[in-house]
């Protein structure tokens, strides 16, 4: 059995791609597990993801934390919150029964947004969380 954090993290990954609401408005696939080197926006990365072992009632659980970041290379707060939306709404939702994890809570925390000053690109990071257990 992988790691939580690879369980969690792949099965996330999958249903951002796989979302066609998200791959057009980043005008084709550009989500990525890690953040890009040399790749102009749009995109959807993981910047980090932390785990936290929570003690269960009869085994050891896992807090989440995912930091997840939009890019839209427009200076438009509006372009960059669309994905963001997408993003959150996919999350919220991600089936995650083809894992061995129990994924048992999902929860968008907070979502920052601003214009680069460099780049003059749209830009904001979005906090969730999640709470899983390994499967039975």
């Amino acid at each position: 059995m992988a790691h939580s954090i690879i369980e969690l993290q792949s099965a996330f990954i999958s249903a951002l791609k796989n979302d066609a609401q998200l791959v057009a408005l980043l005008g084709g696939e550009a989500i990525f597990d890690a953040p890009p080197k040399d790749k102009e926006p749009p995109f959807v990365a993981i910047l980090r993801h932390d785990v936290l072992s929570r003690d269960g009632d009869e085994e050891i659980c896992f807090e989440h934390r995912l930091l997840v970041v939009c890019w839209h290379f427009d200076a438009s707060r509006k372009k960059v919150l669309a994905i963001v939306e997408r993003v959150v709404e996919v999350a919220l939702g991600v089936d995650f029964s083809g894992v061995n994890l129990n994924v048992t809570h999902a929860q968008h925390e907070r979502t920052d947004s601003s214009i680069d000053e460099k780049s003059g690109k749209a830009r904001a990071a979005i906090a969730l969380k999640f709470f899983s257990e390994p499967v039975a």
